[in-house]
């Protein structure tokens, strides 16, 4: 079994530093070749990965870090500010969105169920990849890094309340979803007395010590991240909530710095899991309808975001960025049609369909923004940024 292990988490690393390799020389986005690997050798593919489980797992550390290293940089007194701002524009767009792509997949044949669910998945824009494509300038210092992630949060938000949800499934009484909320002001009201009066005197104290600096911040991210989970709420709600206490210490921008590399290579787990779970053989017969409804909700999207941040009067080309950074769907698309397909809300054929979509929009989104906006991961030299 620990040969096999090695063997698979081996077999990951070493076809996506090749097919990263080859992205590079034909100037396309890195994640796409991540998603390619996925789809290559898992079990659609050549069948070399079998423990899709674990690699499911190991990408979950990814996603845990990339929510504590979104919320490192938001200070609590910024990111109440960003929230005032952007929730209605953010419940605007998710309704208008996920109204049309569920219009859309009853004009298809899906039944109307299946259509709520497919709208409601596809509200939400990826965390992973705006942040990814995010120049580290716009992500820390500019409006349109801080508008993206209040945005993206506010989805989030969302996302795990759908998620609550369907989990407590129709035999769970209403106080235990009620509780939720309390239960997540208790978890604040601990967490940041903690950070401040234990972790950033540890941090202090260890300052010329690079690292155990960052092994406190990495065990402080994932040992509330578990205690957010037990409770109740999830893994990345805890990761989240850690960094946003700990941006409040002067060390939180050199540990956001120093962090980014153990984020990088669990993301490369998690897109690397997305293409091992796509099942050609269904997806063949989606194929066009997900093209049409990919093409459309990026279209939405982009759109409604674009026409609602110059209502609030933002300039024409920051909405137009804006919008084309969070037209596409997300990986909490993925976790919401897995647990409503686990619940029975939707069959096969839906699931898979939500998933096509969902990797469509991902490989289209990351094509036009690493080709037409400032990105670290920029196609072209003169947009190359961060």
């Amino acid at each position: 079994m620990t040969e096999t292990v090695f063997t698979e988490i081996s077999a990951v690393v070493v076809i996506s530093a090749v097919l990263s390799c080859l992205a590079l020389l034909f100037r396309q986005p890195i994640i796409v070749a991540y998603l390619i690997g996925g789809l290559l050798i898992g079990s659609s593919g050549l069948g070399w990965i079998q423990n899709t489980a674990f690699i499911e797992e190991i990408s979950r550390i990814g996603i845990t870090l990339l929510l504590f290293l979104a919320g490192i940089v938001l200070h609590p007194r910024r990111l109440k500010e960003l929230f005032r701002q952007t929730i209605l524009l953010t419940l605007i767009n998710s309704l208008i969105s996920g109204g049309v792509c569920a219009l859309f997949c009853i004009a298809w044949g899906f039944n109307l169920v299946e259509s709520s669910f497919i709208g409601l998945s596809l509200i939400f824009s990826s965390t992973i990849l705006v942040i990814k494509l995010l120049p580290t300038t716009a992500l820390h210092h500019k409006r349109m890094g801080a508008y993206c992630i209040a945005i993206l949060i506010a989805q989030d938000l969302i996302a795990i309340a759908l998620l609550i949800l369907l989990r407590a499934g129709q035999q769970a009484p209403l106080s235990h979803w009620l509780l939720l909320p309390i239960k997540s002001i208790v978890l604040i009201a601990v967490v940041f007395p903690v950070e401040q009066f234990v972790l950033r005197p540890l941090m202090a104290w260890s300052d010329r010590f690079h690292e155990t600096l960052q092994l406190l911040a990495i065990g402080w991210c994932l040992g509330i991240a578990v205690i957010a989970e037990t409770i109740g709420l999830s893994y990345e709600t805890g990761a989240f909530i850690a960094g946003v206490a700990l941006a409040r210490s002067p060390l939180s921008f050199f540990l956001s710095e120093g962090l980014k590399p153990f984020r990088d290579f669990f993301l490369v787990f998690f897109f690397f899991a997305l293409g091992t779970q796509l099942d050609i053989a269904t997806a063949k017969t989606l194929l066009l309808p997900a093209l049409l409804l990919t093409l459309m909700m990026l279209i939405v999207k982009y759109a409604t975001f674009r026409i609602l941040f110059r209502r609030v009067g933002e300039s024409a080309p920051f909405a137009h960025e804006t919008g084309m950074r969070l037209a596409q769907a997300s990986e909490f698309s993925l976790i919401v049609a897995v647990t409503a397909h686990a619940n029975g809300w939707l069959n096969h054929t839906a699931f898979q369909f939500i998933e096509l979509v969902t990797i469509l929009s991902l490989v289209f989104s990351a094509c036009v923004v690493t080709s037409r906006l400032p990105s670290s991961l920029a196609s072209k030299k003169e947009l190359k940024q961060d």
